[in-house]
Parts: C-alpha cells; structure tokens; sequence
C-alpha cells in the first residue's frame, strides 16, 4: 500500500520522469559589483557550460524565482503553457522568468557574464503569456534555480539557490531633517581659513593694482615731458628793416633786391 506514495513521492522530485540533476548552485557573484543588490533587483551568475550535455538545439532554460520559504513546494511545470506568470507571484508565490535557448549558455556562448533579475519595469501588468523579469515586489528572500524544458517537459534542473536578500529602501520617517552639528573646534578652523583666504585675496589685488597704477602713471609721466619739451616756445624779436645798400632797389616782392645795371652804350653810325 506504501508503493503508490513512493511512485508519487518520486515523480514530484523528478526522479520517475528522467529529470536530471546538476550539482550546480546559482549564487550572486562575490565581487563588489554596482548594483548587486538593489530593492527591486539582484544580479546573477551566468552559468557556463553546465548544460551542455543535457540539452539539444530546440531547449531552452528558465530561471525558476520563488520565496525562500515557498522553494520547497515549487513544482516544475509540464509545459510551457503551464510555466507560472510573474504577475502571479503573490498568490503562487514563485514564477519563471528569463526564458533563454540553451546555446546562450553553452562554451562558446559570447554572453555577459552577469543576470539581472528584476531589471524589466515595462513587463509588469500586460497580462500576455511572456515571460516577465518584471521588479520583485519585497526585500524576500528569494531562491532561484535554473530549470531546462524541451518539447516535452522538463529535462534537468540546479539546486536551489541560498536566500538572497534584497536591500530595504529608507523610510522617509527615518530620515532627519535637521542638519548635523559640526564640533566648535571644525567651526573656528573652517573661519580662520575663510579669514586667511581673504587677507590672501585683498592681498593679491592690492599688489596687482598697484603694479597697473604706477605703469600707467609712468606712461602719463613720460608723455606730459614729451609734449612740454616739444611744444615749448620762446619769445623770438621781430626782425628790424634793414637799410637798403646804396643803388639798390627792391625787386618784386619776394625776389630780392639788385642794382640797376647801366644802360647798353649806343651803336655806332
């Protein structure tokens, strides 16, 4: 009488049906990556080359996401059309998401190397029957696994992933609005440098002023001498007539003066 429940204990674990197991473990990558962990969001290794031996060219692999504490009653759909939607996730508390031909994680697969669960904002609500990467609803946590279908159903799955807990956002109430104190010993040092900067700047223009004042008193200088010497006159006596040597008499103005010449001796008869 025990046979029945075993038979059914095993078919629900994939062992009656053929599904493999992978002894893979999706996990969050190690390194300080920018936006890990977000509230909304978190990333993921890709896997490579794990699903290579288990899948033809028409599979294709799926990210199973489901609460830490709903994982275990998971079942893995017999088809596509039963693949549970995200918008369902409240109520079935897990979907399937990132549907994927299984050559993106082949060897050769030039892929990135990191997923983003969650990243979709535009999916949420459409009520189609694609699969949507749409925000996760609550800090979680949250298991993944990754779970290979091919035309009839199920061919391999990994292990479940361990909790992944999102970051919570701040409450507006906890934020305070009052600035913080600063000590009274950062106030008189932060005045003292605002005073020693100042002097520094008066300092500055002050020799910078007086440097362009004396050039240009030295260029006014310079021309005020230049035009007295130059326009500077003396009074100079009008000259006085002067006699006019004797037998001579004055030319036109302007021509000077000459004397008379004697006239030409007369022909001889």
């Amino acid at each position: 009488m025990e046979l029945p429940w075993v038979l059914l204990a095993l078919a629900g674990t994939g062992a009656a049906t053929g599904l493999a197991l992978l002894p893979y473990v999706p996990r969050v990558p190690p390194a300080a990556l920018p936006g890990k962990l977000t509230a909304t969001t978190f990333a993921l290794e890709r896997p490579c080359c794990i699903f290579d031996q288990h899948t033809n060219a028409s599979d294709t692999v799926w990210l199973a996401v489901a609460f830490a504490n709903a994982s275990a009653a998971f079942r893995n759909p017999p088809s596509r059309a039963d693949v549970p939607l995200y918008e369902r996730l409240p109520t079935t508390h897990s979907y399937m998401t990132l549907e994927m031909a299984a050559a993106a994680y082949a060897c050769s697969a030039p892929s990135p190397a990191i997923l983003r669960v969650g990243g979709d904002t535009a999916c949420g609500g459409q009520g189609g029957r694609d699969p949507c990467n749409g925000p996760l609803p609550s800090p979680g946590p949250y298991r993944v696994k990754f779970l290979v279908m091919g035309c009839h159903g199920p061919k391999a799955e990994t292990r479940w992933s361990d909790p992944i807990l999102l970051r919570r956002a701040g409450s507006p109430s906890t934020i305070d609005p009052a600035p913080v104190r600063r000590g009274s010993d950062v106030v008189v040092i932060a005045s003292i440098l605002a005073s020693l900067g100042a002097v520094l700047a008066a300092a500055v223009l002050g020799a910078v002023g007086a440097e362009v004042c004396g050039s240009l008193c030295h260029r006014d200088s310079g021309t005020g001498a230049f035009a007295r010497r130059s326009y500077r006159t003396h009074h100079i006596p009008p000259a006085l007539p002067q006699p006019l040597p004797p037998g001579c008499r004055c030319s036109p103005p302007g021509l000077g003066c000459f004397a008379p010449r004697p006239p030409a001796p007369c022909p001889a008869k």
